[in-house]
């Protein structure tokens, strides 16, 4: 029997991967829903290629275009998740929206879905109560598929956190690995999207170079597995081929070590078990290599936004607050309106505002209430930007 498939952020990079692999197992899946934002021609293309049942485009432009092109066709074309009325469950949702904007959708799919595959790190930074809640409720199991969480997930499975010494996450440390504060004063959008490792969407990329994915990944990791902050580090591995390490208290050590490719977390995470990863690839896969592995502490001075890790656990809604500013600060940069070394600078001024802690403490018990918070921060750091540099 097929299982059923929807994958929210379809036409991103970990929607292309996960339809890839669907291409090469066609006929163990159905594709009942897909969602997209902007991309009408790769919107056009999977209608008509999967057939989905629902097609959730969140772009008035495109959604119109779109129902007017293929309006004798059988997939329901919608323009919001709040009109989807689904009674059957789906196996298998991905999550893949990037920002905050994948929180509502990832919480309306929690009703739906027997399984959530979840790749938008931002939705469990800022909703993991949310998440969490809706999960219990609807008994839907969430799966981490970031390559860094799928492997802490595999590692500590069947181990207590009292059997633990360290955790740590990997982290490429991104195009400017080998900059100096001179050179990281005139860095270029260019340059910033430049990541030698990995291909990815420009947001995540700017966050890559700048170390904040990683400051990311690291709460979104302690919100996942219930890390306490003392037992979790970040380490740069500027191979990319070992995602975490777990020390045990035992004296063992254990990590996982795979090529740069989404491909790897999400077929497993699919099918669980029993896959040749060489199935889902057109090139065969290199061999395995340990030679040269390098590791080595994060430098403050390349990568001042370390210094905000400890701030995500200050108030209940700090860590809303830092995201929204930098999904702010990241478009303005690509815009050539902030320089790159100012997204730190403004988000450590949005903490010292005289405002900052009225809305960080918060305690936020629903979707309205967190884009109220997010709202105040974006409006904040947009105030800012234009006082300082426009």
């Amino acid at each position: 029997m097929k299982k059923s498939i929807s994958i929210l952020g379809s036409t991103g990079s970990i929607g292309i991967n996960t339809l890839s692999i669907i291409n090469k197992k066609k006929f163990f899946f159905d594709v009942y829903l897909l969602s997209a934002n902007k991309n009408y021609k790769l919107i056009y293309d999977q209608i008509k290629k999967y057939k989905p049942k629902y097609f959730i485009i969140n772009n008035n432009k495109v959604f119109l275009k779109i129902k007017k092109k293929l309006k004798s066709r059988n997939t329901i074309i919608l323009e919001s998740f709040k009109k989807l009325k689904i009674k059957k469950k789906i196996d298998i949702t991905v999550t893949a929206i990037p920002g905050i904007a994948g929180l509502e959708p990832t919480v309306i799919s929690l009703k739906f879905s027997k399984k959530i595959l979840i790749a938008n790190k931002e939705s469990v930074i800022c909703g993991w109560e949310l998440i969490k809640k809706e999960a219990l409720k609807n008994k839907t199991e969430i799966v981490p598929v970031d390559s860094e969480h799928f492997a802490i997930s595999k590692l500590i499975n069947n181990h207590n956190m009292f059997e633990i010494r360290k955790i740590y996450i990997t982290a490429s440390g991104g195009p400017f690995l080998n900059y100096n504060l001179k050179q990281l004063q005139k860095i270029r959008p260019k340059e910033a999207l430049k990541h030698p490792k990995w291909k990815m969407g420009k947001k995540i990329s700017i966050d890559s170079a700048t170390l904040m994915n990683k400051i990311f990944e690291l709460d979104e990791a302690k919100k996942l597995f219930n890390i306490p902050e003392k037992k979790i580090d970040i380490l740069i591995h500027p191979n990319s081929l070992v995602h975490a390490i777990v020390e045990f208290k035992n004296g063992l050590t254990k990590f996982i070590y795979h090529d740069t490719s989404m491909v790897i977390p999400l077929a497993n995470a699919i099918f669980e078990k029993n896959i040749d990863i060489n199935n889902f690839f057109l090139k065969k896969k290199k061999k395995i290599s340990f030679e040269n592995l390098i590791f080595k502490k994060v430098d403050p001075k390349i990568f001042p936004v370390i210094k905000l890790r400890k701030k995500f656990d200050q108030f209940p809604s700090s860590s809303i607050i830092i995201n929204a500013s930098n999904e702010v600060l990241v478009d303005k940069f690509l815009r050539e309106k902030i320089p790159f070394l100012g997204i730190f600078k403004i988000i450590k001024t949005i903490l010292n505002d005289r405002n900052y802690k009225k809305y960080a403490i918060r305690n936020p018990r629903n979707i309205k209430e967190i884009n109220k918070i997010d709202l105040w921060a974006k409006n904040k750091t947009l105030k800012l930007t234009e006082n300082m540099y426009e």
